[in-house]
This record gives structure tokens, sequence and C-alpha cells, in this order.
């Protein structure tokens, strides 16, 4: 019989592989103005720049939440993988997907080339990279069964035990135990994540920013997570840490 042979990459001018990237942001504020999108391109840019011959064979953008698995230009992405034996290479592996069976498909419908993370530079691109994500994908889906297995166990027998579980209501003017060690534990994790945030905010002053909407544009831009979650910052919220970083 004769032996298999291995589809590699497409060479470029350099004889080095082709990529196809793709970026996604979640609204269509975010797609209009850029912010998020500069941020990835540049994660990219700088990516292939570390890649000797590398050369970008196309660009994908999607306006889209990453809980969505239908995707068309992802669809598209892949497809253009396949057809030019190009490496996907995505910013961030959070901008692909944050759900196991998602990457799993997405890892299995690229093609031989595989997936390149711009944050995940030690995995790389091809079989091997394809194997080391579905190890990663696997063990992520497993703890978070292993979790949601043992909290429910958990309040099973605390419920058994006669345990009423939901917030204590605790009558005006009582200030318990626990509810103080609440309360500092919630401080503490706001000052810790102030000092992770403050140096972004610093930087973005320096490069020019004056107002909050500007700070809070260049947080957005630079990938940093509000104190609420989701993506992107407002002004309020950049206005609370400054006034919370006088107040240290």
């Amino acid at each position: 019989m004769p032996r298999p042979t291995l589809r590699r990459p497409v060479q470029g001018p350099a004889g080095g592989p082709l990529f196809v990237a793709y970026y996604r942001v979640s609204t269509d504020q975010q797609g209009r103005s850029g912010l998020g999108l500069d941020a990835q391109k540049a994660a990219v840019a700088s990516f292939l720049a570390s890649q000797p011959g590398a050369k970008l064979a196309a660009e994908f953008e999607e306006v889209e939440s990453g809980k969505r698995v239908d995707r068309p230009q992802l669809t598209a992405a892949l497809a253009a993988c396949r057809a030019r034996r190009a490496v996907l290479v995505i910013a961030k592996i959070d901008r692909l997907a944050r759900n196991a069976r998602f990457l799993l498909s997405v890892v299995e419908g690229v093609g031989d080339a595989g997936v390149a993370f711009c944050d995940l530079p030690q995995i790389p691109p091809g079989p091997t990279g394809k194997f080391l994500l579905t190890l990663l994908a696997a063990v992520a889906e497993l703890e978070a069964g292993l979790i949601s297995q043992r909290t429910k166990a958990a309040l099973a027998q605390a419920r058994a035990r006669g345990v009423k579980l939901g917030a204590p209501r605790l009558q005006k003017g009582i200030d318990s135990a626990s509810s103080r060690a609440g309360r500092a534990a919630q401080t503490a994790r706001a000052v810790d994540y102030l000092a992770d945030v403050w140096p972004f905010i610093e930087a973005a002053q320096r490069a020019g920013a004056t107002s909050l909407r500007q700070v809070a544009e260049a947080l957005t831009a630079r990938g940093v997570r509000p104190p609420s979650g989701g993506e992107v910052w407002h002004a309020k919220q950049v206005s609370r840490l400054l006034q919370q970083r006088k107040a240290a």
C-alpha cells in the first residue's frame, strides 16, 4: 500500500506558512469603533512577525457573542484554512470559544495545519498543537463537571441536615460576624483588582487619554476586563476606580 503523506501548510513567498486570522467582538459598538478588534489585530501582527516567512492569507471578522456556535465568518475562516492548508491564528483563546465542546469542533474542522493562539505561544500549530488543545479542553470540561458535581453533593448534604440555603435575612441593625467577614473579603478583592488595573489606567493617561471615556476606550482596547465582567468599559466604571484610588 502507498504510504500516506502528511499535508503541510502552504508556504508563503519566503518559505514560511500561510495563516488565516479570525477576530471576534461581542457587540456592534465594538465592531464599529474598533475597540477590541484593534487589539486582536495587533496581537496577531506581533505573532506573525515572530514566525519566519509567515504570510497572512486572509482575515475574517465576526460580531457575535462567544456563546453562539453558529458563526458564519468562523465557518468561512475554517473553509479557507482547509482550502489553503493554512494555520488558523487567533489573538486569544476566549475570542474563539469558552466552551470545550465547541473548541474541539473547531480544532477538528480547521484542517491539518491546526490553530495558533497568540496568548498560548507554547502550543504549536499542526497535529501536536491539536493534540495539546484537545487535552486542555478535555481537562477543563472534566474540572468543570467535577466542581459542579461536588457543589451539588455538598448542597444536597446541607439540605439533608436541615441547613437553610441562600443569603441570610439579617434584621436591621444586626451585623453578624459572617457579614463582616464577607464585606472584608469583598474589600480585599476590590483592592487587588485596582492594583492590577491601575498600571493600564496610568499607561492610557500617559498615552494622552484625558477624559473618563478615553480611558475606558483604552482599557477596552487592551482587553482589560471590567470589574462587573463583560468586555466593554464605561466612563462610570473608570470614575469609581479613580475615586477608590483617591480614598486609598
